[in-house]
């Protein structure tokens, strides 16, 4: 599976971020990508009135993301915002590409760290997997990285590899806590983790916003025994990486924490 990571910096306008997933997956699909990932909030940067720009899955953005793939034959992932309930929104993975369609809603919200996403966006319910060409993808939401059990739970599924996409918040030890999170969270599960963050607005001279997590970049794609393949830095960037995830059920025989695993 050769898959693309691409880092990119949203803005505030759901037209320009269009262009930008377009001009990211079409090096992507130049560079024999199977699937190419962005993301979360890749439709808009956080610090916006999200409400204001939610769309339903069939409305104009979430069908452009679409055409996108189908003209480009290639499996899209990115970060999106759908109308919830109580003027509040979903924070939504849209999957979209030949032969598949799925979307993730974030299960776990960021209630952390002086910021409360729980006040604007409304929580998910429920794990999502999908399938491109044999392999078994698991979604997951920035914060949902703190939380082993929907990666353990998307392995008992079949998953191979894991799909983290954030905008993970600046401060004082984020960024290793991204890090040392992508790596505990492959090697829980045993499985390979994509980790597609927003990249480091003050990497290309943009301003921050506030509380809001813009991103720090630092996107990554780590082995099941915990060894990061790939590691970017915090600047807009398209990397592709080849997986060869025959290796995940040798992997699982020589360390079969999903087997030794006990509920108490």
């Amino acid at each position: 599976m050769r898959a693309a990571i691409a880092q990119i910096i949203s803005t505030g306008d759901p037209s320009a971020n269009l262009d930008l997933i377009r001009r990211y997956a079409a090096e992507a699909k130049d560079s024999g990508a199977r699937l190419v990932v962005f993301p979360e909030a890749a439709m808009c940067a956080f610090g916006n009135p999200l409400q204001e720009i939610a769309e339903p899955l069939d409305g104009e953005w979430a069908t452009a993301v679409r055409g996108i793939a189908a003209e480009l034959d290639i499996v899209i992932v990115a970060g999106m915002f759908t109308p919830g309930t109580g003027g509040r929104v979903s924070n939504t993975l849209l999957v979209s590409g030949p032969g598949v369609e799925a979307s993730y809603n974030k299960i776990h919200l960021f209630d952390a760290f002086g910021y409360a996403e729980s006040e604007s966006v409304e929580a998910g319910a429920s794990p999502v997997t999908f399938e491109v060409d044999g392999t078994r993808f698991g979604l997951s939401t920035c914060y949902d990285v703190r939380f082993p059990s929907l990666f353990t739970a998307h392995a008992r599924a079949g998953v191979e590899i894991n799909i983290v996409c954030a905008s993970w918040g600046a401060g004082a030890g984020k960024a290793e806590q991204w890090d040392l999170l992508t790596r505990a969270r492959a090697l829980d599960s045993t499985t390979f983790v994509i980790a597609c963050g927003q990249g480091d607005p003050a990497s290309v001279g943009l301003p921050s916003a506030g509380s809001a997590p813009t991103g720090i970049g630092r996107s990554a794609v780590v082995s099941p025994l915990g060894s990061p393949m790939l590691v970017l830095d915090g600047k807009p960037e398209l990397a592709v990486v080849d997986i060869d995830t025959s290796v995940v059920a040798g992997v699982r025989e020589s360390l079969p924490v999903l087997a030794n695993a006990r509920s108490f």
